[in-house]
């Protein structure tokens, strides 16, 4: 998977590039936020398809601090069953790992990064993040009044009754949100959905906020968890939003 090479307030962390198709020139920047997984080739899958629309799309390795992206890789199919659940409790250990406060000094980075490609126009980006992606997406909007998108798939957590519970940095959030739930998420169960929505609604903030049948991480065809049908939907509402919220700008 060709990569770039980031330079972080830690050390260095590859990213992978997805560009709008040539004739288009310099396109609107997406920052693309993975999953527990890793950086891989169904996140670069992911990301063509998002540039296809006209974009200029930034996934990094945001475990950087723990290894490569080949490093950190699953050395089995996650399709084949009980593989995905022997290899997430490593993964787990890595997003438990990557705090609030590492985040902190890591968003401005890769939105730096993004808006200095000559790929991208502009200063207004959009961000899109898949499982606990989806959390760092939320923070990325409540720290930067220039994150003017924000999608969030299958993320997990995303209302907590911690003092840095991501729902609560939408006060700050300038972005319009949208939302794909998995209906079948223990980290997302039906209260939190409604808590979310009930904070986007007192910030004022233009959201879409749905559920989708299936489990979490129904977006991830490499994974056992995969729903066709939610991720297709889950495209077809970034599509909409990126383009009402930075497409049109």
């Amino acid at each position: 998977m060709p990569t770039l090479t980031l330079t972080m307030p830690d050390g260095d962390a590859e990213a992978y590039l997805a560009t709008a198709p040539s004739a288009a020139g310099p396109a609107p920047g997406v920052l693309f936020v993975i999953d527990a997984i890793g950086l891989r080739p169904r996140i670069e899958e992911m990301a063509d398809r998002i540039a296809s629309w006209g974009y200029t799309v930034l996934a990094p390795n945001v475990f950087h601090r723990d290894g490569t992206a080949a490093e950190l890789a699953p050395s089995t199919d996650l399709r084949e069953p009980g593989a995905r659940e022997a290899f997430m409790p490593g993964a787990m250990e890595r997003v438990k790992g990557l705090t609030t406060d590492l985040l902190a000094r890591d968003l401005p980075a890769y939105l730096s990064a993004l808006r200095s490609r000559p790929e991208t126009a502009g200063e207004a980006v959009g961000v899109t993040g898949y499982c606990m992606g989806a959390r760092i997406a939320v923070r990325a909007a409540g720290m930067d009044p220039d994150v003017v998108a924000v999608g969030g798939w299958h993320g997990g957590g995303l209302v907590t009754d911690g003092p840095d519970s991501p729902h609560l940095t939408l006060a700050t959030a300038r972005a319009a949100f949208a939302f794909g739930h998995a209906s079948d998420d223990r980290s997302m169960p039906p209260e939190a959905v409604a808590a979310l929505g009930a904070a986007m609604a007192e910030a004022g903030l233009a959201a879409v906020n749905e559920v989708f049948p299936g489990p979490h991480g129904y977006s991830m065809a490499d994974t056992s968890m995969y729903d066709e049908e939610s991720t297709e939907r889950h495209f077809e509402s970034l599509r909409t939003l990126l383009g009402s919220a930075l497409a049109a700008r």
